[in-house]
């Protein structure tokens, strides 16, 4: 496992929403560090939180108490710094755009020049096993080649950290294992800082070296668990006895904190 200095670090993180109906809690005392290089998985209930803090890191939620930082500065001066890619539950690719302009579009935004687009676009095509599909359409592409060319988009001005909020979530259970394998061999190849949202514990399990167990609202963290399995994982290492203590443990977090609650 590949682990450094702190990326993201949040202390005694609060957030209240206001609404018509009164104020709602959606985060509450949430205390966590994130190291570079790890795979954190974040699980609970529908509603607990896991997206609110991933967009929180992100600064697409402002906390209303506490403290949380991104490689050392505030999460609005990380993303400023453009520390972060982010893939969305959706690909969210332009229907009208090929797979290549899609890609190049935070690129063109941040004024990279066309050379430079070209080759960044090349060179995330192939991380993601879609080298020789840059010139299709999103329509063109299965669900899941949608989502690779999504995170291919997240990688192409090579941030740091790539926050994901459950991108497999809508696919089938073949094409999840796929792109799961998938997705720790670019982990793996990239040494990235990746922050991953789900709702499926072999998934969280298979792919963290941190697996994050969180509470029903106000989302607190129930159990934070250093994953014992190696880097090296093939499919069938859900099989073993190791594999199988630890979704036992994330099962027994969820189940403490709707008892709690």
């Amino acid at each position: 496992m590949t682990t450094g200095a702190p990326v993201i670090e949040a202390k005694n993180l609060d957030l209240t929403f206001q609404t018509n109906d009164g104020p709602v809690q959606a985060l509450k005392d949430v205390n966590l560090t994130v190291n570079k290089g790890e795979f954190v998985s974040f699980i609970g209930p529908s509603g607990c939180g896991k997206t609110t803090f991933l967009r929180c890191i992100a600064a697409l939620e402002s906390p209303t108490g506490g403290a949380l930082t991104v490689n050392g500065m505030t999460a609005d001066e990380a993303r400023r710094n453009r520390a972060y890619g982010y893939v969305f539950q959706a690909a969210g690719l332009y229907p009208w755009r090929t797979i290549a302009k899609n890609i190049k579009l935070p690129l063109e935004i941040m004024g990279y020049s066309g050379k430079e687009q070209e080759e960044r676009v090349s060179k995330v095509l192939e991380l993601v096993d879609l080298a020789g599909f840059g010139g299709k359409f999103p329509w063109q592409l299965s669900g899941g080649m949608q989502q690779r060319a999504s995170i291919a988009r997240a990688l192409a001005f090579d941030a740091d950290i790539l926050l994901m909020d459950e991108p497999f979530g809508a696919l089938d259970e073949i094409v999840r294992d796929h792109l799961n394998e998938q997705l720790l061999a670019l982990w793996a190849r990239t040494e990235k800082t990746i922050g991953f949202v789900t709702h499926s514990i072999p998934e969280a399990v298979y792919l963290s070296t941190k697996i994050v167990v969180m509470s029903p609202r106000p989302g607190r963290i129930t159990d934070v668990i250093d994953s014992p399995l190696p880097k090296e994982r093939p499919l069938d290492i859900r099989d073993t006895p190791e594999f199988i203590e630890v979704a036992h443990r994330v099962r027994e977090g969820l189940r403490a904190g709707h008892a709690d609650v």
